[in-house]
């Protein structure tokens, strides 16, 4: 007999929200398929960078071949009335910007969206906290981006003070049911988390204020990002246990090596989605930088302290 709330259907057996076809399984309308995403059994997320980097030129090949996969996967998106909603998250300088930038850029802007949300207005802070999220949500045909989310208030929000330890309990009480709803409604959803040493982000703090081209990103609160490194850590590591699950998973890349986190999300978010034309054996990502979220991986150091 099945666990409560078990139900077969067909020969098939629907377990937490997920259902086995098969011998594949489907997450939050995206598809696992014997091994091929996800993380091997016998591979670790790394704790750095890679070993051997890409060099310029297989990397600018490699994203090539890859902006093609995804210009395949819009056109099943829209032939096929699909809904995906991506999240990034990370600390500053994680790297979300230039992963965006890569996959927007030779798609259509009419049926792709990259969502960066400001300080909220007075307005906002009166609403329900994720009404400010909704109104941006994909309709039929669309890809949104999402360049941080709804998470600010387990990140930042958190670690700043921008919200009562009230408001902070609610969201991490209710964030889960609010994404299972979005998965019943038909969205697909994925979670990134981009991962970067501390070292590697004074680094790109540093740079980011020599270069004019990239001004714009320079930010009052950068100050705090190495000095609250602990915090941030903490309130990382909270965010990450509590809110993964089997239905709306995060997917954790290591980002020290912009080039190969960046290839390497690509591939992953290819392997979750289904779309005519896949080429299987490129969009394999590497377990060492991108693997689905797992406890272990904070107690065995593997993500950045």
């Amino acid at each position: 007999m099945g666990k409560k709330g078990d139900k077969k259907e067909n020969g098939t057996k629907k377990e937490n929200g997920t259902r086995k076809e098969n011998g594949t399984r489907k997450e939050n309308g995206t598809r696992k398929e014997n091994g091929k995403t996800g993380k091997p059994a016998n591979s670790k997320l790394a704790t750095s960078k890679p070993a051997v980097e890409m060099s310029k030129k297989e990397y600018e090949e490699t994203l090539y071949r890859l902006q093609i996969e995804l210009v395949k996967l819009q056109r099943h998106l829209i032939k096929s009335n699909d809904r995906i909603m991506v999240i990034f998250e990370g600390r500053d300088a994680a790297g979300k910007d230039g992963t965006i930038k890569r996959i927007t850029e030779h798609l259509s802007p009419r049926e792709t969206r990259v969502v960066a949300l400001g300080k909220p207005s007075d307005r906002d802070r009166s609403t329900w906290y994720f009404q400010r999220y909704v109104q941006y949500f994909p309709g039929a045909q669309e890809l949104v981006l999402f360049n941080r989310s709804w998470y600010n208030r387990a990140g930042v929000e958190r670690v700043m003070g921008f919200c009562t330890d009230t408001e902070y309990d609610e969201f991490m009480n209710s964030v889960l049911e609010f994404e299972h709803m979005l998965i019943r409604s038909g969205i697909k959803l994925l979670k990134y988390y981009l991962d970067i040493s501390k070292s590697e982000q004074e680094k790109r703090l540093k740079d980011r204020k020599k270069d004019p081209l990239t001004q714009w990103k320079v930010s009052a609160l950068d100050e705090h990002a190495l000095k609250k490194w602990d915090e941030y850590t903490l309130a990382r590591d909270k965010m990450l246990v509590h809110t993964h699950n089997l239905i709306t998973p995060w997917i954790v890349v290591h980002a020290d090596d912009k080039p190969s986190a960046r290839v390497n999300l690509v591939k992953d978010m290819l392997s979750r989605l289904e779309y005519e034309g896949k080429e299987e054996r490129l969009i394999l990502p590497d377990p060492q930088i991108v693997a689905t979220f797992e406890a272990s991986f904070i107690e065995e150091g593997l993500l950045a302290r």
